[in-house]
């Protein structure tokens, strides 16, 4: 009997051990609130909505590790994107539509990853906008997103994210076409029973460097044939890219300083699309500058403040002048309240002559154009965001 209690006493201890040896955390935030934009629509009327995911994108994962001994590790995450206000999955219906990867990582080298994966460029330059370190979130980021700072999740892709040397961070991302005969892509062809859809490759190179209260980074992404990638937008205010885009293309530069319980900012990014060879459409040019700042008052508030001025060239001569406010409360480590107020200034026209359109926010986190009666948008909100 005794030697029954001391071999299920060892099995047991051999059970925790090795259960030690791993980890699962389950995690996630609600992002929801009530927005007014004054513009918006066909008409430019106002517009007072619920909207979800404006601060951060609501979200629930699932990541894990598990020690496989002298420093080398395997991980994964699984994590989905949805909307508060109706309960449907984000991302294009996508179950894990945030992200999707599993692979190894090593103490003093870095990860290899496979599957679903932000690019670089969100990666690295994400954190140097007013959208990233604000209440303002989705609103002050970028139109459409065309940049690909906020929302670049590459399909079926091997992602390498160095371990930090000296404060210095780097990584290279590759996307696979995953079409026979097409490694490097393949736009759309063939309508109805004939049509093919386009199939994309895409990598991406960036490197960052952290040390005291100075970080500053630099990241490019070239992605061929984007209509193939899911999520990427190529509606710029109401200039509508032409459909035969060979290749988006978008680099960037980004540098934060933190000075006790104030930080500042600087971005700039400039992206272009490439249109197929023949086809007679003008490529465009992009460039957005990303000015801002915070100042926490008390360990629970902290106000903001950005601006950023967007140009779109060749296909149109489009200027957008956007500033934002906002005031961030937490009522807890977890749960914080905010008020935030954003304004953006459309001028110039397309070149059939209709003026260019204002556009706050990316995703699905924005209001649309704002109609053919203003070049102007203001728009103001009330949110909480809870994470778990």
């Amino acid at each position: 009997m005794n030697k029954r209690i001391l071999v299920a006493a060892v099995l047991s201890s051999i059970g925790v051990a090795a259960h030690a040896q791993s980890s699962v955390t389950l995690y996630g935030l609600i992002d929801a609130g009530v927005s007014y934009v004054n513009h918006a629509g066909a008409n430019s009327q106002s517009l007072v909505k619920y909207d979800d995911g404006v601060a951060q994108g609501s979200r629930w994962g699932i990541k894990g590790s598990e020690d496989l001994g002298g420093g080398l590790k395997a991980i994964f995450t699984l994590e989905n994107g949805f909307n508060s206000g109706n309960g449907t999955l984000g991302q294009n219906s996508r179950e894990f539509g945030r992200q999707a990867f599993v692979g190894l990582s090593k103490d003093g080298i870095g990860s290899l990853t496979f599957g679903r994966q932000y690019s670089l460029s969100t990666d690295v330059l994400g954190a140097y906008t007013t959208g990233s370190n604000t209440v303002a979130g989705n609103y002050a980021f970028h139109i459409n997103d065309i940049d690909q700072l906020t929302s670049s999740r590459i399909d079926n892709s091997v992602k390498f994210q160095s371990a930090n040397f000296s404060g210095v961070t780097f990584g290279a991302l590759y996307g696979f076409s995953n079409a026979a005969g097409a490694f490097a892509g393949n736009p759309a062809s063939g309508t109805g029973a004939t049509a093919v859809a386009a199939s994309t490759r895409t990598y991406s190179f960036g490197v960052n460097y952290a040390a005291g209260p100075i970080s500053a980074g630099a990241a490019y992404t070239d992605i061929r044939f984007p209509a193939g990638q899911a999520g990427i937008t190529t509606a710029i205010s109401n200039a509508t890219v032409p459909a035969n885009i060979k290749e988006l293309r978008t680099f960037g530069l980004g540098a934060r300083y933190l000075m006790g319980p104030a930080a500042f900012w600087a971005s700039w990014t400039n992206t272009r699309l490439v249109q197929l060879p023949g086809t007679g459409s003008t490529n465009l040019v992009f460039d957005a500058y990303d000015l801002g700042g915070k100042y926490s008052f008390t360990p629970a508030l902290t106000a903001g403040v950005g601006y950023t001025y967007m140009h779109m060239a060749d296909l149109t001569n489009g200027h957008f002048n956007q500033g934002d406010l906002s005031l961030d409360y937490a009522l807890s480590k977890r749960t914080d309240v905010y008020v935030l107020g954003i304004y953006q200034k459309a001028s110039g026209h397309l070149a059939n002559g209709t003026p260019v359109q204002a556009q706050i926010g990316d995703s699905t986190s924005f209001f649309g154009p704002s109609g053919s009666n203003s070049q102007q948008q203001f728009a103001a909100r009330v949110g909480i965001r809870h994470k778990f």
